[in-house]
């Protein structure tokens, strides 16, 4: 593969985007401002309301994203197979929507379950068809770019999303160290209307791009992909398996001395890091290559995951989550292009099925190993073991991706 994908076309400017990418880009945005003023709440929710404990935290959220990843297969064929995007994404969020309001009446851990595994189902049908159409809409020269701008969005819906949490933690708790149930309730319902907003822009504003059909059933197998996909594939499940969800970070926080307060305003930075970075990381991926971009964001998650590992004050955790913005920033956005560089323009939507559930299925190991590892042997094991993992993962892309090998020519339409 090689590392840039060049081209004689001239530098695209953000306003110059097609405009399904703005309009994927304003929902996730509003989704965000939806999701991650709950998301990140739910595991102290379930710690500090329901009491549950740590191999729960993991097995939920192992669960939800596990199941809901066989979905993105099967939407991704299907978005290849009806030659259509738009209406699966929008079927997905509108499915979301509707999960959300439920969690309002969770008294028991297993509610929290069945809202996150509808919540993740509706992810599970929107993310592939919802890829493949910012892939179809832009030049390949900018697919990075694009790519990045979303993730920037997305992550910019979730700093406001998480400023609108802690108002209400602030108006409804101040600065108590443990989340309480109607504080958690009123951020339910706040969260209804982003929610409902990002359906309707997706449904108004985005077009279907038309795609060539060529599709074959439904399948976890990779018959038909490149070689470099499968490779790439099999190290992102590698790298995955030691990135367990980010609920053990908040609850690493909170065990090292953060309040409500202070947990949210980690993540704010955070977000606010990873807004920022996105967008130039994705544009740089278009010029430097995806590889080296990858490379060094997985080289900066080992090193912070370590630090995670060794931390001693709330603070420091503090740092290091806001250092983990450039982690997200860099890679997200990357990997997603690299995807679409690594296939077939008729094959992508599957392939973002693919690619999002390996992810997906893993996380279910991920997390419970790390919920495992978190109460067995100590709260810092989940994060020496991410740190690992990393390592092996660059090592791996690096033998197995060369940066001098050419992409088809047929991959890049």
């Amino acid at each position: 593969m090689r590392e840039a994908i060049s081209s004689s076309r001239p530098a695209l400017r953000l306003r110059e985007l097609p405009r399904n990418v703005w309009a994927v880009t304003i929902t996730s945005f509003l989704t965000d401002v939806s999701s991650e003023m709950l998301i990140n709440l739910i595991p102290l929710f379930l710690a500090n309301v329901l009491g549950v404990g740590m191999e729960i935290v993991g097995l939920i959220e192992g669960v939800a994203e596990t199941t809901a990843s066989l979905l993105k297969v099967f939407s991704g064929w299907l978005s290849d197979r009806l030659r259509q995007r738009k209406w699966l994404a929008v079927l997905g969020y509108a499915l979301s929507t509707v999960a959300k309001p439920f969690l309002f009446f969770a008294n028991h851990w297993g509610w929290v379950l069945a809202v996150r595994f509808t919540d993740r189902v509706g992810k599970g049908v929107r993310t592939s068809p919802r890829d493949a159409l910012v892939a179809d809409s832009v030049d390949p020269a900018h697919r990075g770019l694009a790519f990045g701008l979303h993730r920037a969005g997305d992550t910019a819906g979730a700093v406001v999303g998480l400023l609108i949490a802690l108002g209400v933690v602030w108006s409804t708790q101040a600065t108590g160290r443990t989340l309480t149930r109607p504080t958690f309730q009123t951020v339910v319902l706040f969260s209804v209307i982003p929610a409902a907003l990002a359906v309707l822009v997706l449904a108004l504003a985005a077009h279907d791009v038309p795609v060539k059909r060529e599709a074959s059933p439904p399948s976890l197998t990779l018959r038909g992909f490149d070689r470099h996909f499968k490779l790439f594939l099999l190290t992102v499940v590698l790298f995955t398996l030691g990135n367990s969800s980010d609920a053990f970070l908040i609850l690493r926080g909170q065990e090292r001395g953060l309040s409500v307060l202070g947990v949210l305003g980690m993540l704010i930075t955070f977000n606010g890091v990873y807004t920022m970075v996105s967008g130039p990381a994705g544009a740089l991926s278009d010029r430097l290559g995806r590889r080296r971009l990858i490379v060094g964001g997985w080289l900066v998650y080992g090193l912070i995951y370590l630090g995670f590992a060794l931390a001693r004050t709330g603070w420091q955790v503090w740092a290091l989550f806001t250092l983990y913005g450039i982690y997200y920033g860099m890679v997200e956005g990357t990997a997603r292009a690299l995807v679409a560089d690594l296939v077939r323009p008729a094959q992508r939507g599957t392939a973002y099925g693919v690619y999002n559930a390996a992810v997906g299925l893993t996380a279910f190991p991920a997390s419970f190993i790390a919920g495992l590892l978190w109460r067995y042997i100590g709260p810092a094991a989940p994060f020496t073991f991410g740190a690992l993992m990393a390592l092996l993962a660059v090592g791996l892309l690096m033998l197995w991706l060369p940066g001098k090998q050419d992409i088809p020519n047929s991959f890049q339409g």
